[in-house]
């Protein structure tokens, strides 16, 4: 019996010593949503874990994806994407990440990374008002349904 209680526990040893495997969410960049709307990202809001990544995935052409670095935690690395070209960023800092696709902000194509806790909340809120129409209003609501 005591063979099987050492073997349980090097069992367990080695689940617990396994490393987290990091995800990749996938977010396209789409001329039409398939909830309507038009030049949006889809989807607009993802929530990670610190460590994960988020692949911006051009679907339709002529779309980029830019961090907005008002709406990002305090040292967040801002990324910058090329027109029409995917781009893949790993988020370590817990808090929330928004962007932007340039040519299309005006027309609301903004969205919104929560990673871990959104710790910069109260932050995001008040730089989200500086942003122009249709993107203040989107990007304000889903600032307000971070959790």
């Amino acid at each position: 019996m005591p063979a099987a209680r050492l073997f349980a526990a090097a069992a367990l040893l080695t689940v617990l010593a396994a490393p987290a495997s990091a995800k990749t969410f996938e977010v396209k960049m789409l001329n039409k949503g398939t909830q309507g709307g038009f030049m949006v990202f889809e989807p607009a809001f993802v929530k990670i874990a610190p460590g994960d990544s988020v692949a911006f995935v051009p679907t339709d052409p002529a779309h980029d994806v830019v961090s907005l670095p008002d709406i990002a935690p305090k040292g967040a690395q801002p990324f910058t994407g090329k027109v029409s070209q995917p781009l893949t960023v790993k988020f370590t800092a817990e808090g929330l990440y928004g962007y932007k696709c340039v040519p299309h902000v005006s027309m609301g194509m903004v969205g919104l990374v929560q990673v871990g806790k959104p710790t910069n909340k109260a932050d995001a809120t008040a730089a989200a008002a500086k942003l122009p129409g249709l993107a203040k209003t989107k990007i304000a609501g889903l600032i307000a349904a971070a959790r």
